[in-house]
């Protein structure tokens, strides 16, 4: 009876596994459609099986597996005519059997039906699509990841808005806390505790900023041009607009002098006032003169690399400038006037980039009038850009470009972007192999560079009682 019963069990199991097991389609036909939106392939087939589909990026292509077979009248291969779509080729190794490669151009969403009488299947491959996540990585601090098809190609952004009420400001911080060398997004992010960041300011290879730059009521880089610029008050509030630096120095004869800028390479006749954040010392060449400056008064005088400290400043001059300064000596009272004007000289952070891409809730490039050249207004690419809504909320975004996935923006997107997203002021930060976005100690994106680029500044989110900086 024992055996009688176990045949019956073994045949019962055989059964059943046949029951179950996904039946061999026989692919006997491929026809497809376009349209501007989509392509749509339809498998005409003998039975439905159990399929899967799933989209890779290297190599770039939908791929669609099941236990089938194709018939040998089918074509091996058909090339598309189609911005998204390459070809569809039959093959390879797949553990259900047969694998079907649509190869792509660009980043695409897909979806998959079955039909009877007759059996098909159709997998509709779309161009135009939109896919909008949303997340709250913080109190006040919400995350949206959008995938967007276009006619012209995909795009990939990522946006934060900040409530700076929530108990969240927004602060600048320097590559290494200091102006020279350079450091990631994410490393200047983990050592603040900062909830998230952005890159800023542009920058040029040793590090220094090519822009204005304040932090805690102190300027710590200048520009050479009146560029647009975010204001961080006091209170949290922001602002956005044109901002231009303004310093001259005093000597005890009344005579007076031009700063050409603060903490950058020291040029021919000019004079540069250097602060502790720029870093160790002033790394100046032996053709110039240097004053240390401690409470309005002249404590030392050096000729070049003069050591800075947190309670002095460093006169450093250069030709013309030297020959000015040349009769000061040591107990003699230098003063420094430096403005920005009446209301940015209430700011406690300044980050200066630009160009502005809305005013008045209005799109607004003044890439001409800032004197931006094709470097950073030429073309579709990565971009970095910082809003204010009209409650006060900032918005901090980054959009991938020269890549699969995304293809970046102009200038003129990137102002309709952050248009859309509610800013009624914007401007561009530093864009290209700098967009990065770090949140909760993640980089979101996909930097263009494909690894994160060290760069010289960063706009980060932290708690209403950040944590000390330096200097």
């Amino acid at each position: 009876m024992k055996k009688i019963l176990l045949a019956l069990f073994v045949t019962f199991l055989i059964a059943v596994s046949a029951t179950e097991a996904a039946p061999a389609a026989l692919v006997k036909q491929v026809r497809y459609s376009q349209t501007a939106q989509t392509v749509r392939l339809v498998f005409d087939l003998d039975q439905l099986p159990d399929y899967k589909i799933s989209l890779t990026e290297n190599p770039a292509a939908l791929v669609i597996e099941f236990a089938g077979k194709v018939d040998q009248a089918v074509l091996p291969a058909m090339t598309f005519s189609d911005p998204a779509v390459k070809r569809l080729t039959f093959g390879g190794t797949s553990p259900d059997g047969l694998k079907i490669a649509v190869e792509l151009n660009r980043a695409v969403l897909y979806k998959a039906f079955t039909l009877t009488g007759p059996n098909r299947l159709v997998v509709d491959v779309m161009k135009e699509y939109e896919q909008k996540v949303q997340e709250e990585v913080a109190p006040g601090v919400k995350l949206t990841t959008l995938l967007r098809g276009r006619p012209e190609g995909p795009i990939a952004a990522y946006l934060l808005e900040i409530e700076p009420k929530s108990g969240w400001v927004i602060q600048p911080v320097l590559s290494n806390d200091a102006i020279v060398n350079l450091e990631t997004v994410k490393s200047m992010a983990d050592r603040t505790k900062a909830v998230a960041a952005v890159n800023a300011s542009y920058f040029s290879l040793h590090g220094e900023l090519l822009g204005l730059t304040k932090i805690n009521h102190t300027i710590v880089s200048t520009g050479d041009l009146a560029r647009t610029a975010l204001g961080i008050m006091p209170d949290g509030q922001a602002i956005i607009g044109p901002v231009e630096y303004e310093g001259t120095v005093v000597l005890p004869d009344g005579a007076n002098f031009p700063v050409a800028g603060i903490n950058q390479r020291r040029g021919q006749d000019s004079l540069v006032v250097y602060n502790s954040y720029y870093g160790p010392a002033t790394d100046t060449n032996q053709y110039g003169a240097e004053y240390v400056v401690k409470q309005d008064k002249v404590v030392s005088i050096h000729v070049n690399n003069t050591p800075l400290e947190p309670d002095g400043i460093v006169l450093s001059a250069h030709g013309a400038a030297a020959d000015q300064l040349a009769k000061l000596q040591v107990g003699d009272t230098v003063r420094v006037f430096q403005t920005l004007g009446p209301v940015w000289d209430k700011t406690l952070h300044v980050v200066g980039a630009g160009p502005a891409l809305v005013k008045n809730n209005s799109v607004y490039l003044s890439t001409k009038i800032e004197k931006f050249g094709a470097d950073v207004a030429g073309g579709r690419a990565p971009r970095t850009a910082v809003g204010i809504t009209e409650d006060g909320h900032i918005l901090l975004a980054v959009v991938d470009g020269r890549q699969y996935g995304s293809m970046g923006f102009s200038l003129l997107e990137l102002a309709l972007f952050m248009q859309e997203a509610g800013a009624v002021q914007a401007m561009n930060l530093d864009g290209g192999g700098s967009s990065e976005m770090v949140v909760n100690g993640k980089i979101v994106n996909k930097p263009s560079d494909r690894r994160e680029r060290r760069v010289g500044s960063a706009l980060t989110v932290m708690p209403e009682s950040p944590i000390k900086l330096a200097n």
